[in-house]
């Protein structure tokens, strides 16, 4: 690919997440996103790194960890001038590790209905960990609303038993469809964790990191961070460091077998190419086989641009996923999610 080429698709790749992704959710990264894809030289810049490297949230990440402040392109471009060096430092370090408890919410019926029908407590393998926050399911509240026949305002509430209020994050998702709420949490019995580089929520620089992942203006996902942090750091997960297919199926055997093993992952296949995909994909059969492991994929559509082509999930209209993710158990397709877990359209047909 010509520089020039490469120049063009990085430009499409930063109108995109300006024009589709940040509207509604930061304007502030819209503003900067739009104006990177108009900026020639900042753009050549950034094709110094690696393609897996130039994607719009870990660059705006670094700038904000370094202490870039909310405020107008002009403003953020003379910031990135004078600290590009240590930018490219924390770009070329890093990785977008967005540890968004939030997703649970999206997460949570699927696991519920697993533990139901299993008859018993869940063992959780997230792989893309990030710093595990995810796998604390059962220890988060939650308010669904827009459900059919729930409590009063069309709102189902569900909290941790024996926490008290406060001590937790709530998770807020608006529901469309018929979602298979449940009446109260599932058991989790064992959880872990893969990720390539695991943040560490004891490390201040890491939670310094997992906060400037945060976009600029949702101080609501800042506060729900910090609460989640703070049920981490009093129980923290295991967590593995290593490439994912390199490390699943050894630690898929540390999971205790009279619990329900469920393997999930969130924005996380796009980092793989095919090849590396396919292997994953083995590796979940092969689990399914020898010990009947569930698996929950929550991946977006083309979350970030693959060298090679390849598509994330199954196909399906883009214009209908709309930057949303695409929830699959079992490799069946059954709701479209809100990134951040923020909304569940459920599109399977109703169960019994």
């Amino acid at each position: 690919m010509s520089p020039a080429s490469e120049q063009a698709g990085t430009a499409d790749w930063y109108r995109h997440f300006g024009t589709v992704d940040a509207p509604g959710n930061s304007a502030c990264y819209a503003e900067w996103s739009v104006g990177i894809a108009d900026d020639p030289e900042l753009l050549r810049r950034i094709n110094d790194w690696p393609h897996n490297k130039r994607q719009p949230l870990l660059m705006l990440g670094a700038a904000r960890f370094l202490g870039a402040r909310v405020g107008p392109y002009r403003e953020f471009r003379s910031f990135l001038d004078a600290h590009w060096d240590d930018v490219s430092r924390i770009v070329l370090s890093r990785s977008t590790q967005t540890n968004e408890a939030g997703r649970c919410a999206a997460l949570l019926p699927s696991l519920s209905r697993i533990a139901a029908a299993e008859g018993r407590p869940l063992a959780l393998i997230e792989v893309g960990a990030s710093a595990g926050l995810a796998l604390f399911p059962d220890r988060y509240g939650y308010e669904y609303d827009g459900v059919a026949g729930a409590g009063s305002g069309g709102v189902t509430r569900l909290a941790p038993a024996g926490a008290a209020p406060g001590s937790y994050p709530v998770l807020r998702c608006a529901t469309t469809g018929p979602v298979p709420l449940p009446a109260g949490l599932p058991a989790v019995a064992w959880r872990a964790g893969i990720d390539l580089n695991p943040l560490d929520v004891r490390d201040p620089d890491d939670v310094a990191w997992l906060e400037a992942l945060i976009w600029p203006e949702q101080d609501f996902r800042r506060e729900r961070l910090r609460q989640a942090i703070t049920i981490a750091q009093a129980d923290p997960p295991l967590l593995v460091a290593g490439d994912l297919n390199e490390q699943l199926m050894s630690l898929a055997a540390q999971a205790p077998a009279d619990a329900a093993l469920v393997v999930f992952h969130s924005a996380v296949m796009a980092y793989l190419d095919a090849a590396g995909r396919e292997v994953f994909r083995d590796s979940i059969s092969l689990l399914a086989a020898d010990r009947g492991c569930h698996w929950l994929s929550n991946e977006g559509h083309t979350v970030i641009i693959q060298t090679d082509g390849s598509s994330v999930v199954p196909e399906m209209d883009e214009a209908r996923l709309g930057g949303r993710f695409l929830l699959l158990e079992d490799g069946l397709p059954v709701a479209i999610a809100g990134p951040h877990g923020q909304s569940l359209e459920w599109i399977e047909a109703a169960s019994g």
